[in-house]
């Protein structure tokens, strides 16, 4: 007889359902192995999906598994986001406190995550810390990034950094481009998989973040935004945290200064219509990046149970 687990779908980066980027969580994912995970995954397809298990430390949270429609990845940032929110809000409904800070373990290491409330006290958001350093690798010839996303090469902007690989717990190539690019790119699959053929990755994973810098305040919006991974099975997402976790650690590196801390707001998914405001900021001393956060608000949207 198949056995029940409970699940939440939130939108994440949104004070409202239906825009943002969509999550499924699988409450009490105990007894699921990782291809009945996989398989969960793909069928709600998602960007992302996570589970929430029972932490190997007592003193944490919960671990927490996360998986694209094709494969596990050890970490995320709207699924950290919406699972903090999630866990939050079934244990408001089941009468059990939580503290302000949630602790998950996770592939990319330990991930704090922090809960948002309004003034009188209601759950709206959360806002992760990321799990590891900035780390930036090779740089990525500026035209095979505009072969990607169907943009002409002049339209990637090189005189604040090249077309670079960053990470603060999954790599994306991170690449500047005109305020008119950001809308007018459109992936292109068969150049995704000539680039990643001529290019060798240590993860294997080929994602490119496109950025724009906004002319005074958009929508609230200091920069614009869109993430393009065809070759992972998500070819644009509607909200990017540990991408954009990597875009303001990348910038805060690149400041002048041994000490410096920035902070953004950016709108990413317009173009798929689903518009996601994510607050990043970064926080760098002595020459070194040493503190990321990511965050936004969340709606829960359906609720229900998986049969396995």
């Amino acid at each position: 007889m198949p056995k029940r687990y409970r699940y939440i779908t939130v939108d994440v980066f949104t004070d409202r359902a239906f825009a943002g980027n969509p999550l499924a969580v699988v409450t009490d994912a105990d007894g699921l192995t990782p291809t009945q995970m996989q398989a969960i995954a793909a069928e709600f397809n998602y960007s992302e999906s996570t589970f929430v298990f029972p932490p190997d430390d007592r003193s944490h949270t919960a671990r927490v598994r996360i998986f694209t429609r094709q494969n596990e990845i050890p970490f995320a940032g709207h699924p950290n986001v919406g699972t903090a929110f999630a866990i939050a809000l079934m244990a408001e409904r089941s009468g059990k406190a939580t503290g302000p800070t949630v602790l998950f373990e996770e592939g990319a290491g330990l991930v704090p995550v922090d809960l948002l409330r309004d003034t009188e006290g209601r759950l709206t958001g959360a806002i992760l810390t990321a799990p590891q350093p900035l780390m930036i690798g090779k740089t990525i010839p500026a035209g095979i990034v505009a072969a990607c996303v169907g943009l002409e090469a002049t339209a990637v902007l090189t005189s604040g950094h090249e077309p670079v690989i960053a990470s603060v717990g999954l790599p994306f190539v991170i690449a500047e481009v005109t305020a008119a690019a950001i809308a007018a790119a459109r992936p292109d699959a068969s150049a995704f998989s000539d680039a990643a053929n001529k290019l060798t990755f240590e993860t294997g994973r080929f994602s490119i973040h496109l950025y724009a810098r906004t002319p005074g305040r958009n929508e609230q919006a200091d920069i614009r935004a869109r993430m393009f991974s065809p070759r992972g099975g998500t070819v644009e997402d509607p909200a990017t945290g540990s991408a954009n976790g990597a875009l303001v650690a990348l910038l805060a590196s690149l400041e002048p200064t041994a000490s410096a801390a920035l902070s953004f707001n950016i709108l990413q998914g317009v173009e798929m219509g689903r518009p996601s405001l994510l607050a990043v900021s970064a926080e760098k001393q002595g020459g070194s990046v040493v503190r990321v956060r990511v965050g936004g608000c969340c709606t829960p949207v359906m609720e229900g149970e998986v049969l396995v």
